[in-house]
Parts: C-alpha cells; sequence; structure tokens
C-alpha cells in the first residue's frame, strides 16, 4: 500500500469503524439447537388465562373475539384447528397473549391460509407449534399484516407455504424455530416502508423455501431463510441459520443500519447475507460455513465465472447521510470455512435509480426523493450524479479468518475461492453517465473499500476491476489494487 493510501486508511478507520461511539455489544447468544429443543413452559393455565378448548374447531378465533384486549390465552395440549374455510384465521386485539403448553399445535390443515392476523400491537406468542397453514406468495402465516411489536418466542412456525412469519415494527422473533417454510422463514415486508427496529435473537432457521421459489419465479428474488424489505435498523444475534434453500439472509432495498453478529450460517444453497441496494451493515463474530456451494457449482457449470460469494453485497455500502449506528459496511472478526467463494463487492454500472435496468422497479436510493429527477441531463451532474448510485463504498473488510479447500467444498474447475471487488462495463440505458468503466474506477480506486489485517489459509485468489481479471494475493496487494495490507497467508505472519 502506498504511503498515501496508508494514510488515508489510517484516517477513514478513525472517520469511520467508531462513528461517533462504538457499535454497542450485546450480551452474546451461543447459536445452536432451538427445532425440537424448546423449554418445557405453560404447562398449567396462568392465573385468568382464558382455556382454549382443542376438542371445538374455531374455540381460539370465538374466544379471542369475545375477549378484552389484554387476555391471555392458554392452549392446552393437543391439536388446535381453525374453521375449515381458507380464511378461518386468529384476530388479535392490542396486547393479547397466546401461549402454548408443550405439545400444542395450532394447524392449518392445509386449508388455512393464515393463523394470526390483522394489526393488533403488542401481541406475544410463545410455546405454539404453527404448522400446515397455505399463505399465497409472499404473504405469511404468523403477523400475516405486519403488527407493530408482536413478540414470538419459543414458537415453533414449520412446514407453511408462503413465509412463516411477517414482520412489524418492532417486533422481536426470539428463540423460536422456522423450519421447512415454503417461502421464507420470515418476510420483513410492508408496503407503507415501515418496519424498523426489528430483533431476530436465539432462533433456528432451517430448510426454508421448500417450494423452489427461484426455479419457479426465476429473478424473483422471493426465497431464502429471512428476506428484509426496507427496514431501518435491525438486529441479528446468535442464531442458527443453516440448510435454507437460497440465502440464509437478504436485506434487499434500502435497508439500513443492521447489526449482524455471533451467528452460525452454514450450508445454505446459496449466500450466507446477500445485502443489496442497502445501506449501513455491522457483519462480526459470524461463523460462516459450507454456504453457496449450489449456487456455485451451478454457475460454475454454465461457465459463468462471477465470483458467487458467501457475503455479497450488491450496490451496498456505508453512507454517513442516511442516519445509523455506523456509517460503514463494516465486516471483521468473522470466521470464514469452506464457502463456495468469501466477500463479493459488486456493483452494477447499469443499476441505478430510474434505470430500466433496476429490477427494484419504482425505488430510489435514500438520497432522492423523487426518482425521476434521475434522468438527462440532470444525471450527468453532481449531486444526482453520485445520489442516484446505490454505491457499493466504505466497505471495510478486516480481521476476518477465511480457510478454503477446493476437496471440501467439491469444485473443480477452479471457478471458486475468490474475493472480489468489481463491477460491469456500461451499457444501459443510452442515456447513463456511468457507461463504460467508469464505475469499475470508482469502485476499485475511488470509493474507500478497503480489505486489510485478514488471515487466509487455503488457494485463494483475488478478483478486482471486472470478472476476467485473477489476481493472486501478492498482486492484490500490490499498485494499483492495494488492497490487504497486514494480511497473513497460510499463516505466514505480514510486514506491515
Amino acid at each position: 500500500m502506498s504511503p498515501i493510501r496508508s494514510i488515508l486508511a489510517v484516517v477513514l478507520l478513525a472517520a469511520f469503524v467508531v462513528p461517533p461511539g462504538p457499535v454497542a455489544a450485546a450480551a452474546a447468544v451461543t447459536p445452536g439447537p432451538v427445532c425440537d429443543h424448546q423449554p418445557v413452559a405453560n404447562v398449567t393455565a396462568p392465573a385468568g388465562a382464558v382455556t382454549v378448548d382443542a376438542a371445538v374447531p374455531g374455540d381460539l378465533y370465538r374466544k379471542s373475539q369475545e375477549s378484552p384486549p389484554g387476555t391471555t390465552f392458554w392452549l392446552p395440549p393437543g391439536t388446535h384447528k381453525l374453521a375449515a374455510d381458507p380464511f378461518g384465521q386468529v384476530i388479535p386485539k392490542d396486547g393479547n397473549v397466546y401461549l402454548g403448553a408443550p405439545g400444542a399445535v395450532l394447524d392449518g390443515q392445509g386449508i388455512n391460509r393464515a393463523a394470526f392476523t390483522q394489526q393488533a400491537k403488542d401481541v406475544v406468542i410463545r410455546g405454539l407449534t404453527i404448522q400446515n397453514f397455505v399463505a399465497p406468495q409472499d404473504q405469511g402465516v404468523v403477523n400475516h399484516d405486519s403488527g407493530e411489536h408482536w413478540i414470538i418466542e419459543n414458537t415453533t412456525v414449520q412446514n407453511n407455504k408462503g413465509a412463516g412469519i411477517m414482520a412489524g415494527a418492532r417486533q422481536e422473533l426470539r428463540h423460536s424455530c422456522l423450519r421447512n417454510n415454503g417461502q421464507y422463514g420470515m418476510n420483513a415486508y410492508r408496503s407503507d416502508s415501515t418496519i424498523t427496529a426489528l430483533i431476530v435473537e436465539g432462533n433456528e432457521i432451517v430448510g426454508n423455501n421448500t417450494d423452489d421459489w427461484e426455479t419457479r419465479s426465476p429473478g424473483c428474488g422471493c426465497s431464502g431463510g429471512i428476506k428484509f424489505w426496507v427496514v431501518d435498523k435491525a438486529d441479528v444475534r446468535g442464531n442458527w441459520i443453516h440448510h435454507n434453500h437460497g440465502a440464509g439472509l437478504w436485506a434487499d432495498t434500502d435497508n439500513n443500519d443492521f447489526l449482524i453478529e455471533h451467528n452460525l450460517i452454514e450450508d445454505n444453497d446459496a449466500e450466507a447475507l446477500f445485502y443489496e441496494i442497502s445501506y449501513n451493515l455491522v457483519f462480526r463474530d459470524n461463523v460462516l460455513r459450507r454456504n453457496s456451494l449450489v449456487a456455485g457449482k451451478r454457475r460454475a457449470d454454465k461457465g459463468d465465472n462471477f465470483p458467487v460469494a458467501s457475503v455479497y453485497l450488491s450496490e451496498s455500502g456505508g453512507e454517513p447521510r442516511v442516519p445509523g449506528r455506523t456509517y460503514l459496511v463494516d465486516i471483521y472478526d468473522n470466521t470464514f470455512e469452506d464457502n463456495w467463494s468469501g466477500i463479493t463487492a459488486w456493483e452494477n454500472a447499469d443499476r441505478f435509480c430510474n434505470s430500466p435496468a433496476n429490477t427494484s422497479i419504482n425505488t430510489c436510493t435514500k438520497l432522492v426523493a423523487d426518482r425521476t429527477q434521475c434522468s438527462a441531463p440532470g444525471i450527468a451532474s453532481p449531486p444526482l450524479y453520485d445520489d442516484c448510485r446505490w454505491k457499493t463504498q466504505l466497505v471495510m473488510v478486516h480481521d476476518n479468518t477465511f480457510r478454503f479447500d477446493p476437496a471440501r467444498v467439491g469444485c473443480t474447475n477452479g471457478n471458486c475461492g475468490k474475493m472480489a471487488l468489481l463491477s460491469n462495463w456500461g451499457t444501459y440505458p443510452s442515456w447513463s453517465p456511468y457507461q463504460g468503466k467508469v464505475i469499475q474506477d470508482a469502485i476499485t480506486h475511488d470509493q474507500d473499500n478497503y480489505w486489510y489485517s485478514n488471515a487466509y489459509y487455503g488457494p485463494w485468489k483475488f478478483v478486482a476491476g471486472d470478472t476476467s481479471r485473477i489476481l493472486t494475493a501478492e498482486q492484490w496487494q500490490s499498485t494499483p489494487w492495494n488492497q490487504d495490507n497486514c494480511a497473513s497467508f497460510d499463516g505466514v505472519m505480514p510486514h506491515c
């Protein structure tokens, strides 16, 4: 690294890594089995609770309707059913609490679309198993209408169509099992983009997207363990996220201020984390194993050399003008083991606000209120030239351990084991000011993206600028790329 770039890196780290104070560290939650390991609780009805009769279909619905807000309902062991109608459901009132005894199951019978609906606030669900509901695509079973501040704890949501859970503002999902749901374990989406302050802690999120939505609807971007859309502030910690048929975690479109820490993310068919056209992320102290092996092999078998990653940053970066606990994408103190590749930081030169190439239709960056402003001739000049782009900028990748053995990954053609910082040659639309290598140069040289102080084990390759430029570690560290100052390779300590 040149002296000027070294000074710049130090200045940036001082200014951005801790702005204005460190992101608070919460008590660590150790990820591990939750499914079939729920605590024994709610064995008897608490004082004042309304007992639901499992032998009477629809009893839970009727008693919810007849009782005042703030009522506690106790579901004894057994299979509880709703009316045998697609729209048989439970409509909670503000502050209702639903407690399931061990063995209490709310079963949708393959008939009911949703279990808990409408927009009551402060609803609590604990100890239930909720299964066999048939929510339509992009809809959910629990909190179907994204009510505010629902607390879902020690609950199993499994074998449903659509999303097991929808999210509302200030929702807390803790120590729950989201297993084998047809589309998502949880879909954090509201049409009015008002979801904020999510907590996802200590859960097991496994086997979701059983209906293989990316094959059924190519390019839909509608699958995975959890999908986040326009969420402002989320804490995702201490979860075991594994064997999902797609990405484990996918944040898509104007998400901001995510803290993802202390998770075990492994054996997902696609990315452990896909962070797309979003802002301001701390990703720390996670363990990532064997992610993207299915997606990577599928792409490589087609002769596609794009670096399929375990952490994929797509048009996402830090932005000081968007308030958050950081204004970086800060990735540190993680362990990566035998994923298809490492981290890919990518920016599509043709994807920007108001571009026909933007698949998130009718959305714009958080810096431009009216997307129609992002058009010729104004987009060719500041501030729109910068503000109409979701920039992959202010990305810091440091103090991570990357281990890779191609034999264990099952990679035979060498199209794996990559670390990448790149863009495409801009071509579209005709009025785009980002044509040619403009964005390739920007992402690699001008947008303050730095790898440093990482430890590598195995035959890693590095991609810079475009997919065709494969670098050795020495080239990656040298001019003009100047990346990974103070990195070690196969245990050889760096000189820095």
